[in-house]
């Protein structure tokens, strides 16, 4: 036996209303401007409804817009003060740490500064200089101390050296030189085969270089560096006024 599935109701037809737009284009042509009453019911809505998206547009672009705008700034700068206001946490929370790290930090420069010979100091650091050339049998041509330069905390003395001796001598100075207490260091070296030989009748080699070293300045030195800096930033600035 065969069951019949059941059947379905017949949905009803929807009968929609037809648009007559040549009615509608008509009932415009026939509109009364002097007695909008009398309007038929169409237009009178588009062009309500056209009325009310004018004003719609006309108040977003005299001030909706401007109101946006500054509702977007508001919230990027809400963002960044957040931002800060977290970062300001975050060294909060840490400021212990900071500042483990930061007497570290003073513990190590003072180490550093330690290496940094005083002015009465600098003649014997010299004389290491000359020594640690000597004590490898090497021969001083040239040994010119320069003009000191002033930095922030510092004064560098170049020194001009030009020294002869075997490839294995030159070579010790600059580890000699390397191992000083004090902070010494060889720049713009040139090394070129000598005229002159050993008693052993090898060749020799002569190095120039510029041997810089360094010494910090004392509170004295530091603040005059600091006036003569502020009287030449005072003519800087005035001579810049005259123009």
């Amino acid at each position: 036996m065969k069951l019949k599935a059941p059947s379905l109701p017949a949905l009803p037809k929807l009968n929609l209303p037809k648009i007559d737009f040549k009615e509608i284009a008509e009932e415009f042509r026939t509109l009364d401007p002097k007695d909008p009453g009398l309007w038929p019911v169409v237009p009178r809505v588009l062009i309500l409804i056209g009325i009310f998206l004018v004003l719609l547009l006309a108040a977003w672009w005299l001030g909706w817009r401007v109101q946006f705008e500054e509702l977007d700034a508001k919230q990027q700068e809400e963002a960044r003060l957040k931002e800060d206001w977290l970062n300001k946490k975050r060294q909060a929370v840490n400021l212990d740490e900071h500042r483990k790290q930061l007497a570290e930090m003073d513990r190590s420069f003072g180490v550093l500064l330690k290496q940094l010979p005083n002015r009465s100091e600098m003649e014997a650091l010299l004389v290491d200089v000359n020594q640690a050339g000597l004590g490898r049998g090497l021969q001083f041509e040239l040994f010119k101390p320069g003009t000191e330069v002033m930095r922030d905390f510092y004064a560098e003395l170049p020194i001009t050296v030009k020294l002869s001796g075997s490839y294995h001598d030159l070579g010790a100075f600059t580890g000699d030189v390397a191992k000083m207490p004090r902070i010494v260091t060889l720049n713009d070296m040139e090394v070129v085969e000598s005229a002159a030989k050993d008693k052993a009748g090898t060749g020799l080699l002569t190095m120039s270089t510029t041997v810089k070293t360094f010494r910090y300045l004392d509170d004295e030195e530091v603040a005059r560096m600091k006036r003569e800096k502020a009287e030449k930033d005072k003519k800087a600035k005035a001579a810049g006024g005259q123009k």
